[in-house]
């Protein structure tokens, strides 16, 4: 609605998981620099936590855009299946084709594709988000999964993104022998309020849809009370900042400030 008063492509805060908005806070490019290190010394299993709305998935997209062509990839966003389920989907994501009737059948077919990624000098990552969701049985499977290797490497590099619960989950005595096997764990923090700036900046100037008239701008009072209402989380960041477009749309103001975004933050939280 309010795009072309402001100039703009696209809505620049729209809460989907969009990589071409991925804004490299200090703690996303820490955790992407985990995940690439993780992946080039075939460390196995990774697992990336947050809280809900700090960036986790679109961290996973822009993951997936940039990985070289060496790099196949597997990527499961709802892991509610069965075992038996949870292994066909990534055999099929994989672009493994046949016939299989049971796990066992689906475990060898696997096998047999890494090993020729391998040899080829191809590597494999697997990342299922939304891992706290994962019963028991399911992450058994995955460490089952952790077991495909040659005598130098792994065969699979297997990623699990989740909620705090997830780090929770693998503290479970029954799951103590995955849970030895995470070489690489990092947990995403909230943005800083000396980022925020930027945050806003960033999305907007990739919105832009090469205006060069007036362009919306946030006021230093309003940045600090969107800090206030969202504590740095990129997704109520993007709640509050869409409902301000759409306030000073209406108002048929370029300059956004606290009275706007205290007036939107009150009508949403």
């Amino acid at each position: 609605m309010y795009k072309d008063f402001y100039g703009l492509k696209e809505n620049p805060f729209n809460i989907t998981a969009d990589p071409d908005f991925f804004f490299s806070s200090v703690h996303h490019a820490e955790a992407f620099s985990h995940l690439v290190f993780g992946i080039k010394q075939r460390k196995g299993i990774l697992v990336i936590t947050g809280e809900i709305g700090t960036g986790k998935t679109t961290l996973c997209r822009t993951l997936l855009n940039r990985l070289d062509a060496k790099t196949k990839t597997a990527l499961i966003l709802n892991p509610d299946f069965s075992e038996l389920q949870l292994l066909q989907i990534i055999v099929k994501d994989l672009g493994i084709t046949g016939r299989f009737t049971n796990k066992n059948e689906l475990i060898g077919a696997l096998n047999d594709y890494l090993l020729r990624e391998t040899t080829q000098g191809n590597n494999v990552v697997l990342i299922i988000d939304e891992a706290q969701n994962l019963g028991v049985k399911q992450l058994e499977q995955i460490r089952l999964l952790s077991n495909l290797e040659t005598e130098k490497d792994k065969l699979l590099q297997i990623i699990l993104v989740g909620q705090p619960e997830l780090g929770d989950k693998l503290k479970l005595p029954q799951l103590r022998q995955l849970n030895q096997r995470v070489t690489v764990r990092f947990h995403i923090l909230p943005l800083d309020e000396t980022e925020l700036a930027d945050y806003i900046a960033h999305r907007l100037t990739c919105a832009l849809n090469g205006h060069t008239g007036e362009q919306v701008q946030f006021a230093k009072e309003a940045i600090d009370c969107v800090y206030r209402y969202s504590q740095g989380t990129p997704r109520m960041i993007n709640i509050i900042c869409d409902r301000a477009l759409l306030a000073g749309f209406i108002a048929e103001t370029h300059l956004i400030d606290e009275a706007i975004i205290e007036k939107c933050a009150q009508e949403i939280l």
